[in-house]
């Protein structure tokens, strides 16, 4: 990738700079997970209001962990060389174990889940969900009879299926809210007609989270196997929600700003048995971009986090997408 320049990794005062991670036992994934963690300041905010007791000490309790590595990712390298390594062994502790290729996603999910089960501050842990929550109205409707099944339910990461070709986000976030047809093996039960019957299948939206993560599905299973889809999938800088939805996928109408800045991308590289996670972040209060690849840390263009959009077989491709929600201006808009 061009136009790169490496940046220390001990950081001169006022430079927000992030800091590169060493590779412990196959961590890369949780490795760019914190990156993308660390950038999301208002995290971190909400667990410095967690007051647990201060004598109290668990190093299996991962909120605290997490708590730590990222204050402890703030410091100077020399004075905190591995400031992730408590966190790693907690989440090996919880199920999470070394030496294993893990998804990442699947991990976000993880971490978010036990600090729901291992936080006792109710408010608190509350209030992390909702900073990723995006509630949204399931329906299924009975071809036959017509009758709409209705179910609120909510996710903390929006699962996006990919086409083979050319994606872009806005087309592949248009796809998971409109209906879809679902007919033989994969009709479902009718309770009026008391038999599974052919229908449809959609979400309608509900709320938008302060932070959106999207997860790009770009593993495949077929036949007992799984493959990886290396498909191009563009993404902006900037999402406007109101341009990407149709009036009928939305049951209540977001108030006030759902404009939505990228500022974290979690690529993998390699295929769908093995690979390597890096991530692309943007930090707060820095309109610069960094490329953390473990323990090297580059500083990058917004062309460098591009080519992540995939297209070729073998290329890196972003996994996982966050944005966050901005003041809305008059003269914010889509850019590609």
């Amino acid at each position: 990738m061009a136009n790169k320049m490496s940046v220390p990794y001990s950081r001169r005062p006022n430079d927000p700079s992030i800091r590169g991670l060493c590779n412990f036992s196959l961590s890369c994934c949780v490795n760019a997970l914190l990156q993308s963690l660390f950038a999301t300041e208002e995290l971190l905010a909400l667990l410095d209001r967690w007051k647990p007791n201060v004598d109290w000490e668990d190093s299996n309790n991962v909120p605290l962990q997490l708590k730590r590595a990222l204050h402890a990712m703030q410091g100077e390298a020399r004075l905190q060389p591995a400031p992730h390594r408590n966190f790693l062994a907690c989440l090996h502790r919880n199920s999470i174990h070394r030496n294993v290729q893990h998804d990442a996603d699947e991990v976000f999910l993880s971490v978010l889940n036990l600090i729901q089960q291992q936080m006792a501050d109710t408010h608190v842990k509350k209030e992390i969900l909702d900073l990723y929550k995006v509630n949204v109205e399931g329906h299924t409707r009975c071809l036959e009879c017509t009758f709409d099944h209705v179910v609120n339910s909510f996710l903390v990461s929006l699962p996006l299926s990919l086409g083979e070709g050319q994606n872009n986000l806005d087309e592949c976030i248009q796809s998971f809210f409109r209906e879809h047809t679902l007919s033989g093996e994969d009709a479902c039960y009718c309770d009026r007609c008391g038999e599974k019957q052919p229908s449809s299948q959609g979400f309608k939206l509900c709320s938008l989270p302060k932070i959106l993560c999207i997860h790009l599905k770009r593993f495949r299973h077929e036949g007992g196997f799984t493959r990886k889809l290396y498909c191009k999938v563009a993404f902006p800088e900037t999402l406007n929600f109101p341009n990407l939805l149709d009036p009928e996928h939305i049951s209540v109408v977001e108030k006030g700003n759902t404009f939505y800045s990228l500022y974290a991308v979690v690529v993998h590289a390699g295929g769908a048995m093995f690979g390597h996670y890096t991530a692309y972040i943007q930090p707060p209060r820095d309109p610069r971009w960094y490329y953390a690849n473990d323990s090297h840390v580059q500083q990058v263009q917004w062309s460098d986090v591009q080519q992540s959009y995939g297209g070729r077989t073998g290329s890196d491709t972003a996994y996982m997408l966050l944005y966050r929600k901005q003041p809305a201006t008059d003269d914010q808009g889509y850019s590609g």
